[in-house]
């Protein structure tokens, strides 16, 4: 096969450790030459390595995704000036059987040279930091989440039966009757008087309630709880600040700011200001690294995968992508469910008497995705298409007609008379 680059390396790296292979013209110009070097994981000695691509005037090196000790050795290796690729393990499989560390460096460095190998999309250092903060705080949510679970279920225990008239337990009065529990007040009344607003109309039913066998172990628990979801909120709360910080500044990709970016996105029906932060942190804002809505589609995994043999297709799920991503997406699209004569709402609708809620949910996910790449390339915001989209869409004679039958099917008679 043709050598398409000259001089390249490739990398293959372990927790503590990392094997480089370095393939360079031969001796005279004939045949290649390869060495191979192994180095600690270390920063000083990632960046002798570095060191020696630069003298052997290395102009590109790959390596695969393993987990997060790829890291390092990219930031090392970004502030110089390599071509980098980072590619996916299941694409350079090397034969079984032959397997080690220092021939797996050495068939990535070959597969670079004939240029079989195509890179993974590695976001830039705004992105990435962007990044972890929307993941960071995604964890904090479900923890909070699954504190609050833990001290509904506490209450319970306690034959406190607060969660069947609050709908909010952890809510101002919830909060106020829970830390009275835990301060040691037991009497029902009084526990049922701090309820305030829309909730005193209920106070015969609190009552009842609020009696029950709460005793000093279940106040210690609650109190564990109380204390773990204070800190959960005000570290979220200080997340939310810095992203706000980060989107208000002046950063930007492609020239594009991260908050005009989110202003667009938030435009969309389902997406709010908070998810329209995290498919930024995912997907970035500048789309010249997908030619089309259909390569971001795939690459989120948010796409049907292609699984075709002897002219039969087989399954059509979707492929493995990035989860974070298609979390995000998935619970925009069960907001736009709940929401009245919108295309979205519509289209989830269509979809769910069809091939049920679940699959219509990722292709709503897959729908504003789609409009996400639009919004992002053009610089526009959101037009909606309307409830009545798909009917408007439809041959309206043959609406008309099945309509009609199925009045008449119900025993109805019929007389149309348009209107003006």
């Amino acid at each position: 096969m043709d050598v398409l680059l000259e001089r390249c390396a490739g990398v293959d790296i372990g927790k503590d450790e990392v094997v480089a292979c370095v393939r360079t013209p031969g001796p005279g110009g004939r045949g290649r030459r390869k060495e191979t070097r192994t180095f600690k994981s270390f920063t000083g000695e990632l960046e002798a390595m570095a060191d020696w691509f630069g003298a052997e005037e290395v102009t590109e090196v790959v390596m695969e995704a393993t987990g997060s000790y790829w890291k390092p050795v990219w930031y090392v290796l970004e502030e110089r000036a390599f071509g980098l690729k980072l590619v996916n393990a299941r694409h350079v499989k090397i034969l079984p059987g032959r397997k080690s560390d220092v021939r797996d460096a050495e068939w990535l460095a070959e597969l670079l040279e004939h240029g079989l190998l195509r890179g993974s999309f590695v976001p830039p250092v705004a992105i990435r930091e962007l990044r972890d903060l929307t993941r960071y705080r995604k964890r904090l949510i479900q923890t909070h989440t699954a504190e609050c679970q833990r001290i509904q279920k506490t209450l319970e225990d306690a034959g406190i039966k607060l969660d069947s008239v609050a709908s909010d337990v952890l809510g101002v009065s919830g909060r106020a009757m829970i830390a009275a529990l835990v301060a040691g007040e037991r009497d029902p009344e009084v526990l049922a008087d701090l309820a305030k607003g829309r909730l005193r109309k209920k106070l015969p039913e609190l009552r009842q309630a609020l009696r029950g066998r709460f005793r000093d172990h279940h106040a210690l628990l609650i109190g564990l709880c109380l204390e773990h979801t204070a800190h959960l909120e005000a570290a979220t709360a200080k997340i939310d600040t810095q992203l706000d910080a980060m989107f208000a500044a002046n950063t930007s990709e492609a020239d594009v700011p991260f908050e005009r970016a989110r202003d667009r996105l938030d435009t969309i029906t389902g997406v709010g200001k908070r998810a329209a932060e995290c498919i930024i942190a995912e997907i970035g804002v500048d789309m010249s690294r997908f030619p089309t809505a259909s390569h971001l589609a795939s690459w989120a995994g948010m796409a049907p995968g292609n699984n075709i043999t002897g002219g039969k297709r087989g399954s059509g799920k979707t492929t493995k992508g990035d989860t974070w991503l298609r979390d995000s997406l998935t619970q925009c699209a069960w907001a736009a469910a709940r929401t009245r004569d919108t295309y979205l709402a519509a289209q989830f609708w269509r979809l769910a008497r069809r091939i049920g809620k679940k699959k219509a949910a990722i292709a709503v996910g897959h729908s504003i995705l789609v409009i996400c790449w639009h919004l992002l390339t053009e610089d526009c915001d959101y037009n909606d298409l309307g409830g009545d989209y798909f009917t408007r869409r439809a041959n309206p004679d043959k609406q008309r007609d099945r309509l009609i039958g199925q009045l008449h099917d119900l025993g109805y008679q019929v007389t149309l008379k348009k209107t003006a």
